[in-house]
């Protein structure tokens, strides 16, 4: 059975920084594009990060290109999240996401953790 954990979530005030985690298990996530979403009460859910997970590359939105970064430890089955110069607009759920490099639609999700950036 897949699973997606997220863990790191937390209170942080604005400019502070926080680390998401997500450990993946029950099967090979060799082949497969990693995602964080988030989404905050009242609006959409959106991509903030991608990485593959053999090849690297990354992708971000304007809204925290700069501020975030995505990586990934092969060897643990884990994904992180680095988020620096928080803002209030940040907070939301964020959800750690697994697809096959051959499609566009998200397979796999955790179930989420919640971060709250304070002014």
């Amino acid at each position: 059975q897949v699973q997606l954990v997220e863990s790191g979530g937390g209170l942080v005030q604005a400019g502070g920084s926080l680390r998401l985690s997500c450990a993946a298990s029950g099967r090979t996530f060799s082949s497969y594009v990693m995602g964080w979403f988030r989404q905050a009460p009242g609006k959409q859910r959106e991509l903030v990060a991608s990485i593959t997970w053999t090849g690297g590359n990354t992708v971000y939105p304007n809204s925290v290109k700069g501020r975030f970064t995505i990586s990934r430890d092969n060897a643990k089955n884990t994904v992180y999240l680095q988020m620096n110069s928080l803002k209030p607009e940040d907070t939301a759920v964020y959800y750690c996401a697994a697809r096959p490099q051959t499609q566009g639609a998200y397979d796999y999700w955790g179930q989420g953790t919640q971060v709250t950036v304070s002014s």
